[in-house]
């Protein structure tokens, strides 16, 4: 992520061109003088949030998912 150093005084000058750099995927440090004091990073959507039961009855698990496989699968006579 390339990032920028800009000073507060000329941020509030280039204000719409460094929200453009953000958005891009660009980071913007804020300082005065040499002190940094801010960041502007572009904002991740946060991740949607799973519904429970919303495919209910869309797959079945067989009765015997659980039980061991045959020696013929392991020895490769399958």
């Amino acid at each position: 992520m390339l990032t920028q150093t800009v000073d507060v005084h000329e941020a509030q000058k280039r204000l719409l061109e460094l929200l453009g750099a953000v958005t891009g995927g660009s980071e913007v440090m804020l300082t005065i003088g040499d002190k940094p004091i801010a960041r502007l990073v572009p904002i991740t959507p946060a991740p949607r949030l799973r519904v429970v039961g919303l495919h209910a009855g869309a797959i079945w698990t067989s009765e015997d998912f659980d039980e061991p496989l045959p020696d013929a699968l392991w020895l490769g006579d399958a």
